[in-house]
């Protein structure tokens, strides 16, 4: 019985020794399979901040194939990255690339080059809902919508990777707008307002977005956009303070707005703004990218050579420089400029007010002895009414 009793003692004693190293084996390659996976799954998140990107990013050569077989670098500058707005404001790589939470990254599904920029600029919507949202009815939206995969988005005009302040200096916006409208660019630069920004960087000559906006852009071929482009135009060549700089008239509106041409595209604008009237608004005259000074010989109004040509575009019949001569250059009349006009106005500011405050005087005086009259028969009545009583 005790030798019965202790051979079994003795086997699970020698078994024990070697099944604890068995368990002990299989532990430690569970643990470590445990570790091996959480090393793994670190790495396919990997670590969300920049410099892990820039870690590959910052290679010139880092380049991927397209479908198109088009080149595509995929180097990111870090120097120009960190000196960007989103740089310094510490924006993470990760807030926009919202799909690629590691390495590997996921596949990328671009047919070419144009299609990099189209599938990733509405990130921007983001942080920037606001501006986003009024690009969606801008004109560069309706001719991406209507195909036209070259019309700008977010990403053509501030760029990806180097956002910076897109005014400053000013000329970079003409430069910017240039990249797709080069040949209006070119119109501007030799204008009177280009030649002031890029000569003199001279601050109040206005750029492409003061005329025709930022973000929400609207079409300049409309009926409504002709229509309100004198108060466009105003909005400068109304500022006394900034007129006076220049020595240019401030009259210009009012004295459009007082003639038949202003008059009538006034009454369009405010009761039919959608359609289009044959009479001239301000850049039919005085040109729309390539305006000049007036003191410019090149000038569409300079001279009344010029001036008669440019009327003549809706006014053919006009052959001789009398036809021009009535039109003031929207100055008001003065004994300096147009004393005729100047002269025969005063005569009439004297003349009318003279002649209807005499007629005046002569109504109130005849009321007065007409009533004077009456009152005074009234009384002699009734003086001889009570001498008989």
């Amino acid at each position: 019985m005790n030798g019965s009793n202790i051979f079994p003692t003795r086997r699970a004693a020698q078994y024990g020794i070697r099944i604890r190293p068995l368990f002990v084996g299989i532990a430690l390659a569970l643990a470590l399979a445990a570790s091996l996976c959480v090393v793994s799954v670190s790495f396919a998140q990997g670590p969300t901040d920049n410099q892990s990107c820039l870690q590959c990013h910052s290679n010139p050569e880092l380049s991927m194939t397209l479908a198109s077989g088009e080149p595509l670098s995929l180097f990111v500058d870090s120097d120009v990255f960190h000196a960007s707005i989103h740089g310094t404001l510490n924006v993470q790589c990760v807030q926009c690339h919202t799909d690629i939470q590691g390495y590997p990254h996921p596949p990328a599904n671009y047919l070419d080059r144009r299609d990099v920029t189209l599938q990733n600029y509405r990130t921007c919507e983001g942080c920037h809902p606001d501006n986003y949202r009024k690009t969606l009815d801008s004109m560069h939206q309706v001719a991406l919508a209507g195909g036209n995969r070259n019309a700008a988005v977010c990403t053509d005009c501030h760029t990806a990777h180097a956002v910076t302040d897109p005014a400053t200096p000013r000329t970079r916006i003409p430069q910017t707008c240039a990249q797709c409208h080069s040949t209006i660019s070119d119109q501007y630069i030799k204008s009177v307002h280009g030649e002031a920004l890029f000569n003199d960087n001279n601050p109040d000559v206005p750029t492409c977005i003061d005329c025709h906006g930022v973000h929400g852009i609207g079409d300049p071929t409309t009926a409504r956009f002709r229509l309100n482009s004198p108060q466009l135009c105003a909005k400068c060549h109304t500022d006394a303070a900034m007129m006076s700089k220049y020595g240019i008239s401030t009259n210009v509106l009012n004295t459009y707005i007082a003639d038949f041409h202003g008059t009538t595209v006034e009454l369009f604008a405010k009761q039919h703004p959608d359609q289009p009237t044959n009479k001239p608004v301000c850049y039919d005259c005085h040109g729309v990218h390539d305006i000049k000074s007036t003191s410019d010989p090149a000038s569409t109004v300079s001279t009344q050579e010029n001036l008669l040509k440019t009327c003549r575009r809706c006014h053919p019949d006009a052959t001789t420089a009398s036809f021009t001569a009535a039109w003031m250059s929207h100055y008001e009349a003065s004994p300096e400029k147009y004393p005729l006009v100047y002269y025969v106005n005063l005569f009439y500011w004297v003349i009318i007010p003279l002649t209807i405050g005499a007629l005046l005087i002569y109504i109130a005086s005849d009321v007065f002895q007409r009533v004077r009259r009456r009152f005074g028969k009234a009384k002699t009545m009734a003086d001889k009414s009570s001498d008989q009583v």
